[in-house]
């Protein structure tokens, strides 16, 4: 069989239908997104992943958490020996919460995102664990994303060679350095996970951006998310419709920390006037519920393409 005969009828589940039908597209993306939302890697796709130094990792926990983080590696620790497959040379991060679901069988997703050329391409899928270190994921759907919101950035000079690094910080609320991290950032990733029609869990890390600040952070700890014009797949909110849990991670790329959370969402589809936020069409809430904070988590650097 063809990877194009294999593609399904229909890529999307309930929550994205649901929102794609609440703004007026859900017959154009029902025609759409056969033809561009793959069971494997195209060429572009299995020759863009090797030339990357990082990808951003979703899982799900034993208690049903989402969790994101980033995991690097020189380039060509991603690459794809086959369509099919895309192979992770990445070592076990016991520390990280993400850990936990990177299990063989499980579902996963990664984005992998080149932050001085802004491109970005998505997948999900099965994990497939062979040996001690490293994993292939059983492409399940892929498929790019324009470079919309990303904010450009250049790698400068990594972080010494690893070594001890300061325990994670655990937590069930933001201190005043994470409330801090969070308000300045321009950069986080969410993953967010539902069961397909089968009953499997079906996982989706995706990268959100806006100038520092764009999120809000209240006094009781939520975060309030604008919900930028995009693609119009409704990836992350459907999923968040139909199962309300998410993961986020905010790194800090001048100092490698990773601020890490799982909690709960609320998805406003229409915001009261006084909830508006300035060109958003949408927005979401985040309850934190655990929060792990890993200082010096990345050896690698960046710093914003503009900046001297």
């Amino acid at each position: 069989m063809s990877a194009q005969a294999a593609t399904p009828s229909s890529p999307w589940h309930r929550g994205e239908v649901a929102i794609q039908a609440h703004v007026g597209i859900a017959g154009r993306m029902a025609e759409l997104g056969p033809r561009v939302i793959r069971d494997y890697l195209n060429e572009q796709h299995r020759a863009f992943f090797p030339l990357l130094s990082f990808a951003v990792l979703g899982s799900v926990d034993g208690e049903g958490r989402p969790w994101a983080t980033l995991r690097e590696g020189a380039p060509g620790f991603l690459h794809a020996p086959d369509p099919f497959h895309l192979r992770v040379e990445t070592p076990r991060e016991p520390d990280d919460p993400a850990e936990a679901g990177l299990q063989d069988g499980e579902g996963v997703a990664l984005l992998g995102i080149e932050l001085a050329t802004r491109r970005r391409n998505r997948l999900n899928g099965r994990i497939e664990r062979t040996g001690p270190d490293g994993f292939a994921i059983r492409v399940e759907q892929s498929f790019g994303n324009c470079p919309q919101y990303i904010r450009s950035r250049h790698a400068t000079r990594p972080d010494g060679p690893r070594g001890t690094r300061p325990p994670p910080v655990l937590s069930d609320r933001l201190d005043p350095a994470a409330r801090a991290l969070v308000a300045a950032a321009e950069t986080f990733f969410v993953a967010s996970d539902v069961e397909d029609a089968d009953g499997r869990r079906q996982i989706d890390v995706s990268h959100r951006g806006g100038p520092a600040g764009f999120v809000r952070v209240g006094a009781d700890g939520r975060l309030t998310i604008p919900d930028y014009s995009g693609n119009r797949f409704f990836n992350t909110l459907g999923n968040l419709l139909a199962n309300p849990r998410a993961g986020l991670v905010f790194p800090d790329f001048a100092t490698g920390d990773l601020l890490q959370m799982s909690g709960r969402t609320e998805v406003v589809l229409d915001p009261a006037e006084d909830e508006r936020i300035d060109g958003a069409e949408r927005l979401w809430r985040f309850a934190p519920e655990r929060i792990v904070f890993r200082a010096r988590a990345l050896r690698l650097r960046f710093a914003v393409a503009d900046a001297a």
